[in-house]
């Protein structure tokens, strides 16, 4: 369906027919003898193709007027309705990117890896898969920040994953505030599709609002939250003259808390201490059943200006090159006629 996008600019087309119609102004001038008066007669047989001429001339520059003020108007080719897949989450993922993701106690290819490494790998392939979902990102440390809001470009999503560093947010833990910063990017979404997915491998060390209390405003909300503890239970130290010894890299994870926040939102908890079990739980997260809602619907425009201003470039190139010949024939003329 064609469409004007300002059809009002079409009132301009009986301008130049105005300005034609308005009274020419009278000028009084001097008879004029011309000693040539026989050879000017002989022109007379021309008056009737300079007639011709002239009225294709004015014919067009009035279409280059046509072709100009169309072409303002701004003519659209509006397709038919476009539905888009609407069927998934708006979902939200909050990534603990603290001090103590630097600890590398994952091992991938038989060599030991830095947590927030491991991260970027199992949920760069979570959001990747995602694909009736909006995805949005949210990073944490001693600060929370949104790093990309919900969207469909799940390649943008993970490109912003992937060029996360430690440090990027501080050193400590504001769990409670990255919660409390995705359920205010989740409110104006429809209630039943509000998911948030927490990865941290501690605890809460930083921020404004405590974790408990951002659980009762998710809840309020209705923003369902699944939590997830990440990092091993045990960990070779090598200490140098006195041996290696084991210790427990994720003593500060806060299993409680992090168990409470999702009872309270009707997610779940989950624990992954290596590389499998962190892809295990994003499978299972894959498989949570996606809830429906009605297609949002588009029409593809197009824009189609540029045919009547092309048309008129190439009349008004037309007009120039005839007034350049005509000049030149002119002269031809007045050569031939002179005395």
């Amino acid at each position: 369906m064609l469409e004007l996008q300002w059809p009002w600019l079409l009132t301009l087309l009986p301008l130049p027919l105005l300005v034609y119609l308005l009274p020419a102004q009278k000028q009084n001038e001097a008879a004029l003898r011309v000693p040539f008066f026989a050879q000017v007669k002989n022109l007379q047989t021309r008056q009737g193709s300079l007639r011709v001429k002239k009225g294709a001339r004015t014919l067009c520059l009035w279409l280059i007027w046509v072709g100009l003020v169309g072409a303002a108007a701004n003519p659209q080719w509006i397709g038919e309705p476009v539905s888009m897949p609407n069927s998934g989450r708006d979902l939200l993922v909050a990534v603990d990117i603290s001090g103590s993701m630097k600890i590398e106690d994952m091992k991938y290819q038989g060599q030991m890896i830095r947590r927030l490494d491991a991260v970027k790998m199992v949920v760069g392939d979570f959001v990747k898969n995602r694909k009736s979902d909006r995805l949005g990102l949210v990073l944490f440390g001693t600060q929370a920040y949104l790093q990309a809001p919900l969207t469909y470009d799940r390649q943008t999503v993970n490109t912003l994953l992937q060029e996360t560093e430690i440090g990027f947010a501080g050193e400590q833990t504001s769990i409670g505030d990255a919660i409390g910063l995705a359920i205010k990017r989740l409110r104006a979404r429809p209630d039943a599709q509000r998911v948030l997915i927490v990865l941290t491998d501690g605890a809460n060390t930083a921020g404004e609002l405590e974790p408990i209390k951002a659980a009762e405003l998710a809840e309020k909300e209705h923003v369902k939250i699944y939590t997830i503890g990440f990092g091993a239970d045990e960990m070779l130290i090598d200490n140098g003259f006195f041996g290696s010894r084991v210790v427990n890299p994720s003593a500060d994870l806060d299993e409680p808390t992090m168990r409470a926040i999702a009872d309270k939102t009707g997610g779940q908890y989950f624990r992954a201490r290596n590389l499998e079990e962190l892809s295990e739980i994003h499978h299972t997260l894959n498989r949570l059943e996606p809830i429906d809602s009605e297609d949002e619907k588009f029409r593809p425009i197009k824009s189609l200006f540029y045919y009547p201003l092309a048309a008129a470039f190439l009349l008004s190139l037309g007009w120039a090159l005839s007034s350049v010949l005509r000049h030149k024939t002119g002269k031809t003329h007045t050569q031939g006629v002179a005395p």
